[in-house]
Formats: structure tokens, sequence, C-alpha cells
């Protein structure tokens, strides 16, 4: 072994070596090339692959195989070595870069501290002189004081190259104040830690006026080309219509000067999208890092304007912008800030907190930059093909053509082709209609496959609702795991067959025999922020009426699904798509949209003191336990929008099949919604009612006589005229059923199981009972379920088993039993959890 370690050590071909007989053997050039050539072809041979190669290498004819095994086991050696080393200088240098944000951070906090001991050694000073005057009969000298501290007001500006550079050197002075200085009171982010591992350091801001957030991070792209990316708006910032450059100049110092005009989506129906008149600067400052600053120029005086545009609300761009810098050793650091007045007046109050939080700023826009700047970088260095053929680039751009598709049927504006129907006498759906050359265009459908199609036009229909005490990501995570809950398999064939060359009719029912959906993972895309994928409808029966053979494909999107984010909205957005999907292939998306309005998310100040017992307060299904107030003010909206193209002479049909499509949509998310809202355990909300069928009060005997015989102890006690079904509904324990098929899948559980399982009685049939356990429960499972059937009980230990969202549970232990029919049948195999919790 000590052969083995020297030369691992070593690292050079001349001086490779194996061990015989405690002495080295040295290789000549010619066969260390020939054996590197091998080790590129298959770096860990067998035995018998080795005297392979001896055999067909003359050069290496005079090696033994035991000498060929070591040469290859310090080749690999050498090889992690190799990986490990080039590992850690990349972590070294990301450290390192991390180590300069933390001190510059660490500054500008000791600045802020001096500031602020100075402003309240001066305000102390203030309170003893206005103490002292209040004798004076004149109240004029104490309001002239307070006017001490007002930040003084710029002159006008005129839209001469003077006036504007003018404009913009106050721009970059006040940004750079943000970026590094103390001119805005930054707190951490909630559930954002700064680390090697983050995406950056992120802070909002605390008590200045409109929204601001901050990041700070590295990027391996060098800052020409950052500045390049993000320049560029619209490719990564979601939310942003298009930004026009309407004039540049150049500047004597090397800058440049923008006058841009941008256009943002409104996040739901329910408020106008905004708008900026901006100017925008860039520079290189005198230690070479380069500066993109913009700021609005609403309110200069003689200077240049913007009229107001319909529909928009004009909002306002304080000093924004990034800073980039060059790192040692390749990449760069930036800083990125974004400080905007929403102007949130402008609509209904519930929707205020989506205008007034900052946190929400740094999830959408300041994040995102640094998302999309992280994700070009491994597109640039790590180029591989992934789903469907496709590289990170291509799946980059569906994402983004499934977003701007469906900002646009939400936002529906009239400059797009699209008008407004007329209701139907209720208000909660809108509808309305594209026919416009344009769109038709975009989409491609007019000859789709080399055949014409007879669809002429696209109809949205959509609508915002309230949802009261339901976790975004939790109930996002049902819509797309449990498809069969709220859409209609009728409308899905529609759907997919309108984006396919040929007439196809308008179904009037629920058509065809889909089975459950299987999700195909097709790529990951921003890391685990975004997830892309393809789901197949299977079609378990064909029918004529249906004009779509075979299964349906839908790519789909879906993002926001982690719990512990902070702050940040849920999406899940789908568009049908044909099997050999191209990638200029029409997409017609549809989905959900759900925004947290609480805007409890941000931090009030950086010196409150947190209640840490009442933040680690856990209740029984694993949810934080919160009082009455706060529930009522966990709130979010949701938007729906879902499109479809059609034929100009059934517009009346399909408005009406719209409506009621997603008015049904609603219904169903409100009752998913009731279903997983963790305040309805232990409140005044009270369980939900147990399905109270006659063939759910027979289920409910024969679970309790089988265990009854089966274990001799009583499963429930009934008190007074409490139905078996009620109490077994109401257990503390959860009790399921599953059938005996050879894929068993669940066909009851009381309100605890469907806790347990985070589902509804309606999508409980989608869950099989594999599913739930981990690979050593099902292997026990498997090895101990016959015996259940023959001796008619089993007793698990304690483990961990999975919920319908993916989320580990615990159980003290569970008992399983065979449920028995009035004939002495085994009819179903019912578990039941003790003490279970979410962890």
């Amino acid at each position: 072994m000590m052969a083995v370690t020297s030369t691992c050590k070593d690292g050079g071909n001349k001086m490779a070596a194996a061990m015989d007989n405690g002495k080295y053997v040295r290789y000549t050039p010619e066969q260390v090339e020939a054996l590197e050539r091998l080790y590129h072809e298959c770096p860990k041979p067998s035995s018998m692959r080795r005297q392979q190669l001896i055999r067909e290498c003359p050069i290496l004819s005079n090696i033994e195989p035991k000498q060929i095994k070591v040469w290859f086991q310090n080749r690999r050696c050498r090889e992690k070595q190799r990986k490990e080393a080039s590992r850690l200088q990349a972590v070294n240098r990301k450290l390192t870069a991390m180590n300069k944000l933390l001190m510059e951070e660490n500054d500008r906090l000791q600045k802020q501290v001096s500031q602020l001991v100075y402003e309240n050694s001066y305000f102390r000073q203030q309170t003893q002189t206005a103490a002292l005057a209040t004798t004076d009969t004149s109240c004029e000298s104490v309001v002239t004081s307070g006017q001490h501290h007002l930040t003084p007001q710029h002159p006008p500006r005129d839209a001469s190259p003077a006036g504007l550079l003018s404009i913009a050197e106050e721009t970059l002075t006040e940004f750079l104040s943000k970026a590094t200085g103390t001119a805005v009171e930054w707190v951490q982010m909630p559930g954002m830690k700064p680390g090697p591992d983050s995406i950056g350091i992120v802070a909002i801001s605390h008590g200045c006026t409109g929204v601001a957030a901050r990041a700070c991070g590295l990027v391996g792209l060098d800052p020409t080309r950052v500045a390049e990316i993000l320049k560029d708006r619209p490719s990564w910032f979601r939310d942003c219509r298009g930004v026009d450059v309407l004039n540049a100049m150049s500047t004597g110092n090397g800058g440049t000067i923008e006058l841009l005009y941008m256009q943002l989506y409104a996040p739901t129906t329910l408020a106008p999208a905004r708008d900026f008149w901006l100017l925008r600067y860039t520079s290189v400052l005198e230690d070479g890092s380069l500066v993109v600053c913009e700021r609005s120029l609403n309110n200069t005086q003689n200077g240049p304007s913007m009229p107001p545009t319909q529909h928009f609300v004009r909002a306002e761009m304080l000093p924004s912008g990034f800073l980039i810098r060059p790192c040692e050793g390749g990449g760069s650091i930036i800083h990125i800030v974004d400080h905007m007045d929403l102007e949130p007046w402008s609509v209904p109050e519930v929707l205020r907190p989506l205008y007034e939080s900052s946190t929400l700023l740094a999830q959408k826009t300041t994040l995102a930059a640094l998302r999309h700047l992280r994700q070009i970088t491994q597109e640039v260095f790590q180029p591989n093909v992934t789903g469907w053929g496709r590289r990170p680039a291509a799946l980059r751009a569906l994402s983004q053509r499934l977003s701007k598709g469906f900002n646009e049927a939400v936002n529906g504006f009239t400059d797009e082709g699209w008008s407004m129907l007329e209701n139907d006498g209720v208000d909660d759906v809108t509808v309305l209609v594209n026919s416009s050359p344009n769109k038709m265009m975009g989409l491609n459908i007019s000859y789709a496959s080399g055949f014409p199609s007879m669809n002429n036009a696209v109809l949205c229909a959509k609508a915002s609702m309230l949802l009261q005490n339901v976790p975004p990501a939790v109930l996002l995570r049902f819509l797309r795991e449990h498809r069969s809950e709220w859409s209609d398999s009728g409308i899905d064939a529609y759907a997919a067959a309108s984006v396919r060359a040929g007439p196809c009719s308008l179904p009037v029912s629920r058509a065809g025999n889909f089975g459950g959906q299987v999700i195909l993972p097709l790529a990951h895309t921003i890391e685990h922020e975004e997830l892309m994928e393809v789901i197949k409808l299977e079609n378990m029966g064909y029918r004529e009426d249906m004009m779509v053979p075979g299964d349906i494909f839908l790519l789909q999107l879906c993002s926001g699904v982690d719990e512990n984010a902070v702050g940040t909205s849920a999406e899940l957005i789908f568009a049908p798509i044909d099997a050999s999907f191209s990638d200029d292939a029409p997409i017609i998306p549809s989905g959900f949209r759900i925004i947290p309005l609480d805007s409890r998310t941000d931090t009030p100040s950086p010196n409150r003191t947190l209640d840490l017992a009442s933040s680690l307060d856990v209740g029984p299904t694993g949810s934080k336990a919160s009082d009455d107030n706060s529930t009522a003010k966990s709130r979010s909206v949701m938007t729906i929008a879902f499109q479809f193209a059609f034929e100009m002479h059934l517009q009346e049909n399909v408005a009406s099949m719209a409506r009621q499509y997603v008015r049904s949509v609603i219904a169903s998310v409100q009752r998913v919604a009731l279903a997983l809202s963790p305040s309805r355990i232990g409140s005044s909300i009270g369980f939900h009612s147990p399905p109270g069928t006659p063939e759910a009060q027979i289920l409910a005997r024969w679970i309790c006589q089988s265990y009854r015989c089966c274990l001799g102890a009583e499963l429930i006690k009934t008190e007074g005229t409490e139905s078996i079904l009620k109490a077994l509904w109401h257990h503390s324990d959860a009790v399921m059923c599953c059938s005996l098929k050879a894929l068993p899948v669940f066909t009851f559980a009381n309100q605890a199981g469907l806790d347990m399982l985070e589902t509804t009685f309606v999508a409980l049939q989608d869950i099989t009972l594999e599913k739930i356990f981990d690979d050593n429960g099902r292997k026990t499972l498997c090895s101990e379920f016959p015996q259940i059937m023959q001796q008619g009980f089993m007793c698990l230990q304690g483990g961990i088993c999975m919920s319908s969202m993916g989320r580990p549970i615990s159980y003290e232990r569970a008992v399983a039993w065979k449920v028995l029919n009035e004939e002495d049948a085994a009819y179903c195999i019912c578990f039941m959890f003790i003490n279970w919790t979410f962890v």
C-alpha cells in the first residue's frame, strides 16, 4: 500500500508504476500512452477486461495483470484528486468573493451605525431645544427647525444633453449610495441566509419611499456580458411586456444615456398594468466597475415627456440599477438595486400588499435577475442536451413563451387585438376574443402540418378569486399532481384538438375515458425554482366524438412550490402540444397564478424582537399554529386564465363552454383550498362532514367489525346517537382503506387520513399504497402482506411514509387488517397509522 500511495501522490506519467514484489516498475512512454487511451475508454476494467487489454495491445504484453490493475487504481486516484482540486479552487474563489461582499456589507453597516448614532445625538439635542422653547408663543421657529432635514428638491432639468447628463450623474450618485452606502436602511430578507451555496446576499428596504430590494452575488460571466444580459430586461423579467429605446446619446466620459419606455404586465385581472418613462445611464467608474443605473423622468420640468397610455398606470422608478465589478480569477461581483413606487392607490385595497411588499419585489425582480445570470452561466459551461433532446437554452425559451402567453391572456391588451364579450348576467368570469392576424400568425395555427386549419380566433376566459389561509405552494402542488380533481377531460381533449390540423367539434360533455396523468420529466430550469415537464393524459378508451385519438400531451411550467420561500408567488401554466412537439409549435397557455397577500412577510424593523417560541409552535398537522387574527390575514389572490383556439362561427358556444368551465374550476379550487387549509384542525370551522352515503355507512360497520374480530378490541366507541361512520370519521388516528388489486389504491379515508395524505376524498383514488412508503417500507409491506390475508392482521413498527405532496410523515406504529363483508369475503385492507406527524 505504500507504493500505491506514493504513486498516487506523484501524479506524473513517467513515474507511473505498479508494485511487484515490493519494487517499482517503470512504464515506457508508449505504454503510458496506450494505457491512457484505454483508460478513457474504460476507467474501471474488470479482471477479464484487463487480460483482454494485454492480449489486444502487444506493447503491454510484458506487464502482468496485477500491475495493470494497480496502474488503473492510481490513475483513478489522480483523476479524483484533480477533480477535487478543481472543485476546491472554484469553492475557494467563490468564498473569497463572498468574503469580499461580506466585508463591504460590514463596512456599510458600520457607517449606518455611525450615522444613526449621530442622528440620535442630534435629535436629542433638538428635543432639549424644543423643550426650552415651549414658552415661545410663535411656532414658526419649531416648524422651521423641523424642515432642516428635508431632502432638498432637485433643480429643474431640461431636455438638452447637458440637462440629461446632469440627471444621469445625479442618478448614478444616488444609486451608488443605495448599492454600497447608507441611503436606504436595508434589512436581511426573511428566509435568505448568505453562504457559499446561496444565490447571494439579499436585503429589503425598511422605512423608505415605495418598495426597494438589493442583492449582491457572484456570477461566472464577464462584466460586459452581464450588463448586456441585464439591459435586455424582457429576456429575464417575466413581468416585463417590453422596453423601447426611444433615444440614445453618448457622453463625453464614454458613457451612454438612453430614454426608455417600459411596460409591465399586471399580475392579476383586478388591477391595471404599469408603465415607466425612464432615463438609463451606462458608464464605467474609475476602478473599472461597470454601472447601469435608471430612474423615472416623471418629475422633470421642461424635460422630455411621454404622454399617458390607455389602460396603464404610470409608476415611478427611483434610482436603481446594477453595479458590476470584475472578480479575480474570472467572473463578476454584481450589486443589484430595485427601487420603485408602484402607485398602490390605483388598485383595490385588498390588493395593495402586492404593490407595497419589498419582499415580493425582491422575489419577482431582483432575485430573478441573479437566477437568470446563474442559468446563463450554467448553459455556457454545461451545454448538455436534456429532456426531449433539447438544450437548456431551448427549454428556457419555451418557459418564457409559456409565461409571456399567460401574461398576455391575463392582461388582454386591446392593442394586441383582444376585445371583451358581453357577460351572461354574472360578472365573475371575463371572456375576451382575439381574431387579429398577428395573434393567429404568432400561434402558427393557420397551416398546421401542411393542412389548412379552420381555427381563426382565440378565446380567453379569466377570473380572479381570494383564498383564505391556504399556502400557495401546497395548493399549487395539489393542482399539479391531481389534475382530475379540477379539470374536465372533454375540455382537455378539445384544447388538444384545437392546435392540430383540421376542424374539431366542441365536446358537450365529459367525452372519452382518460386515466390518470403521467408526468414525464423534461427538465429542471433555474435550479429548483422552476420545473418544466410534459404531462400525458392517457386515453383509456378512444371515442369517435372525441376527435383526439391517443393520449393528450401538455407542456407544463411549475414554479413557486417551495413552502419555505417567503413571499413567493406560485404558477402552474400549461399548453396542449402534439406528441412530436417542435420548438416553434403553437402554444396557447392556460393556468393558475397564486400570489400571497400577507404584507407581514416584510420585516417591519431590524430592531424587532422575534418571538421564537411562537415561531416554533407547530400544530398536529405539521403546520405553524396561529391565532385567529393571524389566520384571517393569511390571504392570497388566485388568477385563472384559460385559452381556446376555435372557429369564429362557434364563438357563442365556445364562450358559453368557457364560462361554465372556469366557474367549475373555481368551485373545485375553493373546495380543494378548504380541504387543504390547516386552520380547520382544531378551529371553529370544524371538520368536514363525512361522506354520508349508505355505502359509506356499511363500509364503516365492516371496518369496525373486522377490527374487533381480528384484534379482539374495539376500534371506536360510539356515544348516544352518534353513528359509526361519524365516529370513524372523527377518529384521531389516520384510518384508510385500499383495494385488493395487484396495485392497491386507496378507496376510503377518515378526516385524519385525508390530512395525513394531504388530499381530498375525490382525489383519494389517485394514490396507490406503495406511493406513500419508502423503499424499506415497500419491502416490509411486500414481505408481510401475505400475513394479512392468512392471519387477518399485521402490526408495523414505526417508520416514515410520504404524503401525496411528497412531505415525509413519521408514525409511531401502524396496524393493518383484512376487512370482511357480509359474506365473510375479503373486501379491502384497512390501515391505521397511530401518532403520525409531518417531519
